[in-house]
């Protein structure tokens, strides 16, 4: 089992091994932070897989490729992952390297089993060959504008930068919020100093700051901004695509890391595997484990299934995504063909809204349950 990137033509298909190709941020411009624990998920089930007994008596093995949220990196590393003959594709966390990682996945009809990468419209037409276990952006960004009403908040401003991915979940809550009273403010990153950001919000009487911008810059600039704006003691700052989850947003904000809304793909309460994989992941970070690491733990489960059942063929194991009932560490996983997503869909992981307790920055307070 690889625990770095393997240089890249380092490997070919090893007939007593069954390979599995995993995409993961694992350097800047990426968030490291994130690809560390899909990695660290990624690992410990292929472990635990080959501890019991492996894939009908041969290992399964992780060939990992670095995205470093590139989506031309993640690409290629399709098209070396398919030559090299891997049985299907793992991973990602950036929606918009996932969503060039399944475009060719598609045309090269390999399966991809998609970790934690959440756009709505992961391939331009629905395709066989892709998986889905995060929700769609769609689902989980509803769930955080129902928690904005429910806590009072109808005047909403965005901090946004420019990509797919922000620019669709805009959109989401502008869509979401306008029928029933909401408004949603855009404001262009590119054009505004953080600082900036704050004279915008005192005209725009906004009573919630949502970040739609890239961790740790201008994230962490625009945080300290507006909490040290006397103008500004009242407004709520949000984070719907889960900045505050992992320990370096503590580390740079302090403080200021607390009261930060965000979404989380955990149940309330773990089942007993998902307890388990909870330690043992504990233990591989050192640190208490993010739900992307769940995610890539789920991710090897479901393929590993998959393999079982259905063989190392690559059309057999597309075929089988209608047919998967597998118990993950947060929820029976099955896919289906949700409206208006391209991909076969978990529909649902668990959905909460949390938030670092001021109190105590690191404990997580569940606000809201989707």
């Amino acid at each position: 089992m690889n625990t770095r990137p393997s240089p890249p033509g380092a490997e070919r298909a090893d007939e007593s091994t069954v390979q599995i190709g995993a995409l993961v941020p694992l350097t800047r411009p990426g968030w490291a932070e994130a690809g560390r624990h899909l990695l660290a998920g990624l690992e410990l089930a292929v472990r635990d897989v080959n501890d019991a007994g492996g894939i009908v008596g041969r290992p399964l093995e992780l060939v990992v490729r670095d995205t470093a949220a590139d989506p031309q990196k993640g690409a290629a590393a399709v098209d070396e992952l398919a030559r090299l003959g891997v049985a299907a594709l793992a991973g990602e966390y950036h929606s918009v390297v996932a969503r060039a990682a399944a475009a060719r996945a598609d045309a090269l009809g390999l399966p991809f089993l998609c970790s934690s990468a959440v756009l709505d419209a992961l391939t331009e037409q629905p395709t066989e060959w892709v998986a889905r276990l995060a929700p769609a952006q769609s689902h989980g960004w509803q769930i955080y504008a129902d928690f904005l009403l429910t806590a009072g908040h109808s005047r909403i401003a965005v901090a946004a930068d420019a990509s797919v991915y922000w620019a669709s979940g805009a959109r989401i809550l502008r869509d979401y919020l306008a029928p029933r009273g909401g408004t949603v403010t855009e404001l262009d990153m590119r054009a505004l100093a953080p600082a900036a950001v704050c004279d915008e919000l005192v005209g725009d009487r906004a009573t919630a700051l949502l970040l739609l911008v890239g961790h740790p810059e201008p994230a962490v600039s625009i945080v300290k901004s507006v909490r040290h704006d006397q103008r500004l003691a009242g407004i709520m700052i949000g984070a719907p695509a889960g900045q505050p989850e992992f320990a370096e947003w503590a580390t740079s904000l302090g403080d200021d890391s607390a009261a930060v809304p965000f979404l989380r793909y955990l149940p309330e309460r773990l089942s007993p595997l998902g307890a388990r994989v909870e330690t043992a992941l504990r233990e591989r970070l050192a640190e208490a484990p993010s739900f992307v690491a769940f995610e890539g733990y789920d991710t090897i489960a479901v393929l590993a299934d998959v393999l079982r059942s259905h063989g190392a063929d690559r059309a057999r194991i597309a075929a089988a995504w209608p047919r998967v009932a597998v118990e993950g560490t947060r929820g029976q996983i099955s896919f289906s063909r949700a409206p208006g997503i391209s991909v076969w869909q978990w529909a649902w992981t668990p959905v909460q809204v949390v938030d670092r307790d001021p109190a105590e920055p690191d404990r997580f307070r569940t606000l809201h349950t989707g």
